[in-house]
């Protein structure tokens, strides 16, 4: 796909969500595109190498949470896997401080890539478990939004999220079409952890019939200093 063909098609979707996005920002996701292709010969990033899916299924994908973003926030992408939600994010905004978190390395070696390669400032990959990194002390209820992309069910998901959440701050879960029994699910341990459930906003994805849920969940007290528990155990016996 050339660089006009790129735009063309970008664009019309950009438009649907009415974001505006200038020349240098447009090449730099053209870039991000290429070198995820390339990279994914090796690596295996991700299931999605098609240019039209990647603009509609990553990138718009990605940007359908920036409203719900505060000016200047300081975001953390959990299990950020290539960099989604938060490349494209930090490529849209540049006021937004981003922290990329991924337990695989290799993972680390392409996003530390694609941030050189595209000159992106005040944002930062990080090797390590959700659960040991929420224990440390500069990441700890240090963050006004937390966001993951279908990484685990709401339950999980959420001793993964909220200990990163400073008080008010708020989690951006982007899930599928199924999630009103997760989130039943859940009701028990986002409480236990300290958050709330704020709204549900469902969607689809611009000119498709790819159906979105953004679970928007605030924090409203501390979470406990045992939370989240060793890794594994979220997964495996998630709070009930």
């Amino acid at each position: 796909m050339t660089l006009e063909e790129f735009n063309i098609s970008f664009e019309k979707y950009l438009d649907k969500l009415n974001i505006s996005l200038n020349k240098e920002q447009i090449l730099k996701f053209y870039k991000y595109m290429n070198i995820l292709i390339e990279w994914n010969r090796k690596l295996n990033l991700t299931a999605i190498i098609d240019p039209e899916d990647i603009i509609v299924k990553h990138f718009i994908d990605s940007l359908t949470i920036s409203k719900y973003i505060g000016e200047n926030s300081k975001l953390i992408d959990v299990g950020t896997g290539a960099g989604f939600p938060g490349i494209p994010l930090k490529i849209y905004r540049e006021d937004l401080k981003v922290t990329l978190l991924d337990s695989l390395n290799k993972r680390i070696n392409f996003l530390d890539f694609v941030i050189d390669e595209l000159e992106l400032k005040k944002i930062e990959s990080i090797h390590g478990r959700a659960e040991e990194n929420a224990h440390k002390l500069e990441y700890r209820e240090k963050f006004d939004v937390v966001t993951s992309r279908a990484v685990a069910n709401m339950a999980t998901l959420s001793e993964y999220l909220i200990p990163y959440l400073r008080d008010n701050g708020i989690v951006l879960a982007m899930k599928g079409s199924t999630i009103h029994e997760e989130l039943e699910n859940a009701d028990v341990a986002i409480r236990m952890l300290g958050g709330r459930v704020k709204s549900v906003e469902e969607f689809n994805l611009p000119d498709t019939e790819i159906k979105r849920n953004i679970v928007i969940i605030e924090k409203i007290r501390k979470t406990p200093n045992k939370y989240p528990r060793k890794p594994g155990t979220p997964l495996k016996e998630p709070l009930r």
